[in-house]
């Protein structure tokens, strides 16, 4: 017996290291549009929809401005991206453990095929959703509530891996729990609530048998005085 049946995950700063590349990439769109504003700042500001991060920079919406982000973000950054350190080796672990995994990402729809097809990642990655996909992006529950229609297990048995307080947020709203890597550049303190963290995927294959997503007898007999 085991505490989850499927596993939802974010993408950028938790399965691939693109954070910082998104920041810089927004950096420069907004200088195009005479925005001036530090990269140190947007990027506590990555794991949000970018909707979101144009209104709190800006004060309005503004799509076009979402696109070159985009655009520069492919055509500049993401030959930088890299998968983080046990990325591929987490996907195969929850497929060889049989669990039902999907991809909920506050990424478009086509800029999260780029990163996928750059990590080398998109074969272990059939199922997927976007922001591209609902109408509200995190950290609104709404990317979750469609990566939940992917699995027929009740909404307790599901944890998300996420890297930011924006998953936080989204998976409480949505009833799901959390495991996360500060691999996205945040504190172990700014995730606090989740039920476990570690410093990244292979952290987490490292410490499997007495992680979460272990057998409950695999984690009695991993666990200390057993």
């Amino acid at each position: 017996m085991r505490r989850y049946q499927a596993v939802l995950l974010d993408v950028d700063g938790t399965l691939v290291d693109s954070n910082v590349a998104h920041a810089h990439a927004w950096v420069e769109a907004f200088a195009e549009r005479g925005v001036e504003i530090d990269a140190e700042r947007v990027l506590r500001l990555i794991g949000m929809g970018g909707d979101r991060v144009i209104e709190l920079v800006t004060g309005r919406h503004d799509k076009r401005l979402a696109d070159r982000r985009s655009k520069l973000f492919r055509e500049r950054w993401l030959r930088h991206v890299k998968p983080l350190l046990g990325a591929r080796e987490l996907l195969l672990q929850l497929r060889r453990e049989g669990y039902q995994y999907v991809l909920a990402s506050a990424a478009q729809a086509d800029e999260l095929e780029a990163v996928l097809a750059q990590t080398g990642l998109a074969d272990l990655c059939e199922l997927r959703t976007s922001s591209s996909e609902v109408a509200a992006s995190k950290p609104d529950p709404a990317s979750i509530e469609a990566a939940l229609r992917w699995v027929d297990v009740d909404r307790s048995r599901v944890v998300m891996l996420g890297d930011t307080p924006y998953d936080l947020q989204a998976t409480r709203a949505a009833s799901v729990d959390l495991i996360a890597f500060t691999s996205g550049g945040w504190s172990y303190d700014a995730l606090a609530g989740a039920v476990a963290i570690y410093a990244h995927p292979a952290a987490l294959v490292a410490a499997w048998a007495r992680s979460p997503l272990a057998s409950r007898a695999t984690a009695d007999l991993s666990s200390p005085g057993h």
